[in-house]
């Protein structure tokens, strides 16, 4: 497998990274401690191509690979995690359903905004009684005449507050089960579409997620994505490049946690000498370097096997699995290394660690990266 990457992947990658650090970066720490959005980068992002990266130009995206799509999720998520998970979602499971699964119709309307960054998606699977278990949907479409008639609630929706447009999983034949879930795409304005208050989290926090309420929502029919009764393999598809984007986005953290403990460790000083000879440190910076390495190498390896129309959910899952361990594992190993000074948000290492912990547990726990791992082992 051939991992030199191609000018156009480098330039992606030199472009992303100058802009983190020179239109991210100066406000990463505020917008985190105040929860705020950032609105303005966005919008920046969209203008750049960055939210519309593997979409067609033909439908207003910027045509690039999924090699591409990690290079650039992994530098914005080192300088800001928050910003990389508004971008995952916009691009991993907004766009990539539309444009997939979608009529012409449809993309012309909701796809071209979306991946010119003009508009925001948000992706609507998880519901108070269907986290892990995504089969347990209770959100319910009932056919009237020419719409469709929603009913339930979303939670844990990323861009939920900001998005412009939702793809909602919803059952409109209770009695197949899953195979009764269908996909609509939903507009923010429609009569009967809520939005609850933007949640106060741990981590991630410039990025807005709340629950998203349906009360007698209607949806016209030809906003059905796919067809009906296909909302659970589009829902499952999705997901699996999704996992790519959310493991890039642990590389980032475990990068930048990387960076930032070899950067301190060379500039603080103990018993006369710099805490980078001392051996004790060694240890944890070559730990860290492997964990950086390997995450890498699994979250191209997944890219890749996308880019070429194999099959991908095995090597998804196993970049999400060991992507995200090694984000927590990094950003922890970073603040002991900084001592006292890593749990002050001055040295930024202790917002690595709240950031980390989100990419183990959404789109897929760790626990569910391991069944879908073993299934595709034991296939």
């Amino acid at each position: 497998m051939n991992f030199e990457f191609t000018e156009d992947q480098l330039a992606i990658r030199d472009a992303a990274k100058d802009f983190a650090e020179n239109e991210i970066a100066p406000s990463a720490v505020a917008r985190d401690i105040k929860a705020e959005f950032p609105e303005e980068i966005v919008k920046k992002m969209g203008e750049l191509g960055f939210m519309g990266m593997m979409v067609s130009p033909d439908w207003g995206g910027a045509g690039m690979d999924t090699v591409c799509y990690v290079l650039a999720m992994e530098e914005i998520s080192k300088v800001d995690a928050a910003v990389g998970v508004i971008m995952s979602v916009n691009n991993s499971l907004v766009c990539y359903g539309i444009e997939k699964w979608g009529t012409d119709e449809q993309k012309e309307k909701y796809l071209r905004p979306l991946a010119s960054g003009q508009k925001l998606g948000a992706f609507c699977l998880s519901e108070p009684e269907a986290g892990s278990d995504a089969t347990n949907q209770k959100t319910i479409a009932e056919k009237d005449g020419d719409f469709y008639i929603l009913n339930g609630m979303k939670n844990w929706i990323t861009n939920g507050v900001k998005a412009d447009y939702y793809l909602v999983q919803a059952m409109t034949d209770k009695a197949k089960g899953y195979k009764g879930v269908t996909t609509f795409i939903v507009e923010g304005t429609s009569e009967g579409f809520e939005r609850g208050l933007k949640e106060d989290k741990l981590g991630i926090r410039s990025s807005d997620t709340c629950s998203i309420g349906f009360n007698n929502c209607r949806v016209p029919k030809e906003n059905v994505l796919g067809e009906v009764g296909l909302g659970f393999k589009i829902a499952m598809e999705t997901l699996n490049g999704g996992r790519i984007g959310i493991a890039a986005q642990a590389l980032g953290i475990a990068s930048a946690s990387f960076e930032a403990a070899v950067k301190y460790s060379k500039e603080r000083k103990a018993f006369d000498e710099p805490i980078c000879n001392l051996q004790a440190i060694q240890f944890k910076l070559a730990d860290m370097a492997v964990n950086v390495e390997t995450a890498r190498l699994l979250c191209l390896q997944a890219a890749l096997k996308k880019d070429n129309h194999g099959k991908f959910a095995r090597e998804a899952a196993q970049a999400k699995l060991y992507a995200s361990r090694v984000a927590v594992q990094n950003a922890l190993e970073a603040i002991q290394v900084h001592g006292g000074y890593g749990y002050v948000r001055e040295y930024l290492v202790e917002r690595y660690l709240r950031d980390a912990k989100i990419t183990e547990i959404y789109e897929g726990t760790s626990e569910i990266q391991k069944i879908v791992i073993a299934r595709e082992v034991l296939r």
